[in-house]
């Protein structure tokens, strides 16, 4: 990851954090009453932050730099497939398969063994890009992953394939992320539907659907 890829990644929660911003303005502008005003600031709070690059709440509780890093915001769903636990990891394993299982996911383009690159839809129309490594892969059982440094969204997870009687295999996937915003951004990206713990839930079902009705090959 060079330099230039970092500095990319900074601009790039900016310009996520100023249209989150202004849209919460707006919102915050037509609402009434409590809720008007904590939508309005919020905006604020956002619109501050990218266009200055500074954290005004870091700020004013004196932290800053790796000190202020939000804390990981950890989700985990499981589902049970009807299908043979190899069949299941061979799919996955092919990581540009992950795009049609995982709706906010726009494109993984593989650049060697280990390492991809990812792009993921974020609120308002946007899209974040990073680079991830799998550090952990034993076939039929587990894929480990984490993003490389300079990655927008910082992240890293598992998805464990469980061989249950009957050719079925429990799928668990967990992963732990920092959104581009912190706290507050992941509540931006709830507020627009662009949450990955509801996001997973729901992709895991529909992947559970269409893999038990046509079986896709790896």
């Amino acid at each position: 990851m060079t330099k230039n890829d970092v500095m990319a990644g900074m601009d790039q929660e900016r310009v996520i954090s100023g249209a989150a911003g202004g849209a919460l303005v707006l919102m915050g502008l037509k609402t009434r009453g409590l809720m008007g005003l904590l939508l309005t600031a919020a905006g604020g709070y956002l619109a501050y932050k990218a266009a200055t690059g500074k954290d005004p709440v870091m700020e004013a509780a004196g932290l800053s730099g790796a000190a202020s890093a939000a804390k990981p915001i950890f989700v985990e769903h499981s589902v049970v497939i009807d299908r043979p636990a190899k069949a299941v990891y061979d799919y996955w394993r092919k990581l540009e398969n992950l795009p049609q299982i995982m709706s906010h996911l726009e494109n993984v383009t593989v650049l060697d063994d280990k390492r991809s690159r990812w792009v993921a839809k974020a609120p308002l129309g946007t899209h974040v890009e990073w680079e991830a490594e799998i550090v952990n892969d034993k076939p039929g059982e587990r894929i480990g992953w984490h993003s490389l440094p300079g990655a927008t969204v910082d992240n890293a997870g598992s998805v464990q394939f469980e061989s249950l009687d009957g050719d079925k295999t429990r799928v668990h996937v967990a992963l732990s992320y920092r959104p581009p915003a912190g706290p507050l951004g992941a509540a931006v990206a709830k507020l627009f539907g662009e949450e990955p713990g509801q996001q997973i839930a729901e992709d895991l079902q529909k992947f559970k659907a269409t893999f038990e009705g046509t079986s896709p090959k790896a």
